[in-house]
């Protein structure tokens, strides 16, 4: 047993001490990244760059729905929202549903058709929605973003940076009900007439699988590539990580918080051979 505590205590120690030197000791995982350990920034890759943020822009578009609205208002469906384009849950044009149902469909299923009906009501319609963002992202001193929709689709003027979504992740991590939405696996919601339910399943495939995980948003178009902001928590580390442009976020993304764990003396997940991660990685999201 002994001779087992020794060669992980030197494991540990040279894991830790060649992380210490390096600032960047996972180079090719994405074509940028950010990781932060209980709010101090420990390991980053070209995190100025401007790179299409895919579905992370809903981040923003919740942030403002919870900063400007309550979540058991009523919204009508609008024919521009129901025929929104990529992933949805199927909204219909007249359907009435409570902002918070139409948030949790944002946030945890990704589903275009209730962002943009959030949207249109937050901001009376989608330009001026757009906006209230770019004002926002502004007094986060967010300098390298701009947003030119509320639900992530590619476009030339939309943009952001993996330090400036990290900003952006902690803010709306700050609020409560968001911090409970990205945490969920699963949710039923259904319009306010009680006759149509929607099972939303949770697009983050660290929850439930890799230890700790609690959030926060995923991202999947062709310009933008697989992104993911991952927050993962035990006993008292909180690691949060921000990936933009990476082919193999899940994986990936474990082995980069295993190591920002071992860095504080956590004992680290075996992601590598564990039958929790397999198989996952091909799934379609899109915005």
């Amino acid at each position: 047993m002994w001779r087992i505590i020794l060669v992980l205590s030197i494991l540990l120690t040279s894991i830790t001490t060649a992380c210490a030197a390096n600032d960047d000791p996972f180079p090719s995982v994405a074509s940028s990244y950010i990781l932060r350990i209980n709010g101090e920034t420990v390991w980053v890759h070209r995190p100025e760059r401007r790179l299409a943020p895919a579905s992370l822009t809903k981040i923003m578009t919740a942030l403002l729905v919870l900063e400007r609205e309550h979540l058991d208002r009523v919204v009508t469906v609008s024919s521009a929202a129901a025929a929104e384009s990529g992933a949805r849950i199927g909204l219909r044009r007249g359907d009435r549903m409570t902002v918070g149902n139409l948030l949790a469909a944002t946030l945890i299923f990704s589903a275009n058709d209730a962002c943009r009906a959030l949207a249109d009501h937050v901001g009376g319609n989608r330009e001026r929605f757009i906006t209230l963002m770019n004002e926002r992202a502004e007094k986060l001193g967010l300098n390298g973003t701009h947003f030119s929709n509320p639900c992530g689709h590619d476009q030339p003027r939309h943009y952001s940076t993996a330090r400036d979504l990290a900003i952006l992740a902690e803010t709306a991590l700050g609020n409560e009900t968001f911090r409970y939405m990205v945490s969920l696996q699963q949710q039923e919601i259904r319009t306010v007439d009680g006759k149509r339910r929607f099972d939303l399943r949770n697009k983050n495939h660290l929850l439930g699988r890799y230890p700790g995980a609690a959030g926060v948003k995923t991202g999947l178009t062709p310009g933008a590539g697989g992104c993911l902001i991952a927050l993962a928590e035990r006993e008292g580390t909180r690691v949060l990580l921000v990936m933009l442009h990476t082919r193999n976020r899940w994986h990936d993304a474990a082995a980069m918080l295993d190591m920002a764990f071992i860095r504080k003396g956590k004992v680290p997940f075996a992601n590598g051979s564990s039958v929790e991660l397999r198989g996952i990685g091909n799934e379609k999201e899109g915005n």
